[in-house]
């Protein structure tokens, strides 16, 4: 009895009173809360994905410039990325369940201005808003599930279904999406968020207890709004410089500039702080520092590759918006399948030799890409996707794990925060960098098509849809070369791209040998001791690497 009575306090050890219960209870509500927190999770990968089969049909409709489309589809991350820290220090004050709640709301307005937005500035705006909206969802997801998991083997089997969740939202979001761009129009991939946000609030509310980090100390206001100011200008100077902008043009150097001297005056800030509003000595950490880095690299090298190779498959094969979401469904089932299977994995293999592996194969898969031609290869598409997909999931499951076993519980919104940040900045400076590596190796394809004058040249060169415009007003055989160029132009963007991509996959693998070579796990019937890494039954919520052999001489 007493035996029994020690393991369960152990258990809930850290875990707030209102999520204990029975022992089988307390067990069964951290599931529930799970469930909760992937549905949030959701409503943002969703959205996050569900726009890119719809570019086509937007462009086509309101006719936004080369840059105005650059905004359409990256301010989103963007924003979302700048007001994490923000909204995620600021959860552990006032409460994650009220910060998530109130994201739900935002979210679902926004989505509704943006569904029915009669300009591109008005969907740049909508889209914004859906950035602020999912600042204020994303970092309660990761911040609540460290606290209500704290055995490490509970947690990684928790962070597997929610990665999961993340793909079966990645996967849903350009199928729904191309069903109905088919069937109604681009406006409707906005308003798919309604019925998930309408189901979501009053379930929250009603499930989700209410949490708080640590309080110590006052909130740094002037720190969080540094931060958001910082990282925002420095992203859009670098999509200022991926757009074609000359680097030294005023308007691209000045806020990279003054970004770069925000997040500086940032991090000094913190480091003098007695409570800071992020405890930047978890970037001391290898595991925690590689394991942010590794996060970056992989949604850099993934998300824009998924909007170039949306472009592909509609405006070089001539797929539907439909066709083109079940082109990539391949992906986003490989991708669930590691995310489900990843903690045993990760037991087997260790958080070092996983993400590397990850990496490697995410590497062979896009290069395999480089197959693809001005001809539909369905199964080099399908395989390509496949290894992609299981490779990237495996990568980022184990990179999230080793992250969030490095903070405790009590810092837990903060490293949440600067995880989904990593993640959000790689996705949208990756559409940025491969953006603008897409545009220069495409530009010098259509600069001087015979029998095609200058000024329809320049046109053509903004985008392959651009292109397809102009040729339809030229007629002929200008307008018949000038189509070809631009697919065959397209096509050697996208293997430049792709090699591209492969490079950076391949350094992030390097990176990784850097990190844990173990998942280190005591024993179910060893004490767990006050360390890093401790991931028993039972286990403490301070993070800390325990080395077996140690444990062994002790006991």
């Amino acid at each position: 009895m007493s035996g029994t009575t020690t393991a369960r306090t152990r258990r809930t050890a850290g875990v707030p009173r209102q999520w204990r219960g029975t022992e089988a209870g307390g067990g069964a509500n951290r599931w529930v809360v799970l469930l909760v927190l992937c549905v949030s999770l959701l409503l943002v990968a969703v959205d996050a994905t569900v726009l890119h089969v719809a570019v086509p049909a937007v462009t086509e409709d309101l006719r936004p410039g080369a840059m105005e489309l650059l905004w359409i589809v990256d301010i989103y991350p963007l924003v979302c990325a700048s007001l994490l820290i923000l909204f995620g220090t600021l959860g552990d004050r006032v409460g994650r369940r009220r910060v998530l709640l109130l994201g739900y709301g935002l979210f679902g307005a926004a989505s509704a201005l943006a569904a029915f937005a009669p300009s591109p500035q008005i969907l740049i705006v909508a889209r914004a808003l859906l950035g602020v909206g999912g600042a204020m969802i994303m970092p309660a997801t990761l911040s609540i599930l460290r606290q209500v998991f704290p055995d490490r083997r509970e947690r990684a089997l928790a962070i597997g279904v929610w990665s999961a969740v993340a793909a079966v939202g990645a996967a849903v979001g350009p199928l729904l999406g191309g069903f109905l761009v088919e069937n109604f129009w681009w406006g409707s991939v906005f308003l798919v968020n309604l019925p998930l946000m309408i189901v979501a609030l009053p379930v929250g509310r009603w499930l989700l207890p209410e949490s708080t980090g640590d309080r110590n100390g006052p909130w740094d206001v002037l720190g969080a709004v540094m931060a958001a100011c910082g990282l925002f200008c420095v992203v859009f100077g670098v999509k200022r410089m991926g757009s074609g902008a000359d680097p030294l043009d005023a308007v691209t150097i000045a806020p990279l500039l003054f970004g770069v001297v925000l997040l500086v005056l940032f991090v000094r800030r913190q480091r003098r702080r007695t409570h800071p509003l992020v405890d930047l000595k978890l970037f001391a950490r290898p595991a925690f520092s590689i394991s942010v880095g590794c996060i970056v690299l992989a949604l850099l090298a993934l998300v824009g590759l998924e909007l170039i190779a949306a472009q592909y498959l509609q405006l070089v094969l001539g797929l539907t918006p439909l066709e083109t979401g079940l082109r990539l469904l391949p992906l986003t089932f490989a991708a669930m399948a590691a995310g489900l299977v990843g903690s045993r994995m990760l037991q087997w293999l260790g958080p070092r030799l996983m993400v590397a592996i990850g990496f490697a194969l995410t590497a062979l898969a896009v290069l395999s890409l480089t197959a693809m031609g001005q001809a539909d290869r369905p199964a080099v598409l399908v395989g390509g996707f496949i290894v992609l997909g299981f490779g990237l999931e495996t990568t980022l499951f184990s990179a999230y794990e080793s992250m969030l076993n490095e903070a405790s519980a009590g810092s837990a919104g903060g490293a949440a925060a600067i995880g989904e940040t990593s993640y959000q900045l790689g996705a949208g400076i990756g559409i940025a960098l491969l953006g603008s590596v897409m545009n220069a190796a495409y530009k010098p394809g259509v600069s001087s098509v015979p029998g095609v004058p200058v000024s329809a040249s320049s046109d053509a060169s903004q985008s392959l849809g651009a292109a397809y415009k102009v040729s339809d007003r030229l007629g002929g055989h200008a307008g018949e070369a000038l189509r070809s160029a631009a697919r065959g132009a397209f096509v050697h963007g996208l293997h430049v791209t792709l090699a591209v991509s492969a490079g950076l996959l391949l350094m992030g693998a390097l990176a990784a040998l850097r990190l844990p070579r173990t998942m280190e796990c005591a024993a179910d019937d060893e004490e767990p001791a006050q360390g890093p890494d401790q991931c028993a039954q039972g286990g403490t919520d301070t993070p800390a690497r325990r080395d077996r052999a140690a444990v062994a001489a002790e006991s």
